[in-house]
């Protein structure tokens, strides 16, 4: 089974708000997919939805070949959840919370556990209670992998992390891919993390979808070029409709544009300059494909 979610026209509505308006996108299997967007634009409802936690308003959303409002037992043991905002049993210890956990699953790892509570720094004596938000976020992580899931949603998971234990974590998340057969979504702010873990991109706003590619496609679309006029003559500023950015003296311009290679030729002889084109990354790219047309 390639689509490990598959979602058909889904939209979820909160009274009159529409939260996500007629979505549909494939996540594919052994994908690790970055789901990025403004606060509000509906991240985490499609997480919800897509982990069985909220019924959709219309449409369909199948999770692991199952509608997910109706998952049952093993295909809830296949799904790993990491929250923003963690909640746990705050009078139990660290240890005693994963044994807990670890009850609920045939295949908890207890070595992988035991290497990220290392790696992550995680007090296994510490009370749940007394611990900070970062350590909430560690814990919680812990909880979604050590069951080697299938498919692992990860909503804001290094919001709250040190430095060291993000490298950490996005270590791990890589090994992770190499140990298990994982579809991975994460959403996330933290654009430039994401972009060494993430092979597609799906970019909501306000409920619809901007963009559904893949990473390298989107740097392919989109590209600076920094443009140095021979005859000192450059327009300011220029027409063209798929230059996206611009900042020009006359003389030199930075310039953002869209389909980089099909113009390029044309606009030095036009302009009789010189360009020099360098890749955008996701957090240049981000604004971008907010402006697109759903």
């Amino acid at each position: 089974m390639n689509a490990i979610v598959e979602i058909n026209q889904l939209s979820k509505f909160y009274k009159s708000k529409a939260a996500l308006n007629n979505l549909t996108v494939t996540f594919d299997h052994q994908r690790v997919v970055g789901l990025i967007g403004q606060n509000g634009s509906g991240k985490t409802t499609l997480l919800d939805l897509i982990a069985g936690l909220l019924r959709p308003t219309r449409g369909a959303c199948l999770t692991l070949g199952q509608d997910s409002s109706r998952l049952d037992e093993e295909c809830l043991s296949q799904i790993g959840i990491v929250y923003q905002e963690q909640r746990f049993l705050p009078w139990m210890r660290v240890e005693q919370h994963l044994r807990y956990f670890g009850s609920f699953y045939k295949k908890w790892d207890d070595d992988r556990q035991s290497t990220l509570l290392i790696d992550l720094a995680l007090d296994p004596k510490a009370k749940v209670g007394h611990l900070s938000g970062g350590d909430l976020q560690k814990l919680g992580i812990i909880t979604a992998v050590c069951h080697h899931p299938r498919l692992l949603l990860l909503d804001e998971p290094l919001s709250a992390l040190d430095p060291i234990a993000r490298e950490s974590l996005l270590t791990f998340i890589l090994r992770l891919l190499d140990e298990d057969e994982v579809t991975i979504i994460v959403s996330s702010h933290a654009l430039m993390d994401v972009e060494r873990l993430v092979d597609w991109v799906i970019c909501l706003n306000e409920g619809n979808l901007n963009a559904n590619s893949s990473l390298d496609a989107l740097q392919e679309q989109f590209a600076e070029w920094h443009v140095i006029s021979t005859n000192g003559a450059l327009p300011n500023p220029f027409r063209e409709p798929w230059v996206r950015r611009q900042a020009s003296d006359g003389r030199q311009a930075r310039l953002v544009v869209e389909h980089s290679d099909l113009h390029l030729a044309t606009f030095r002889e036009k302009y009789h300059a010189d360009v020099t084109v360098s890749r955008l990354n996701l957090e240049k790219i981000y604004p971008l494909l907010l402006k697109s047309q759903p």
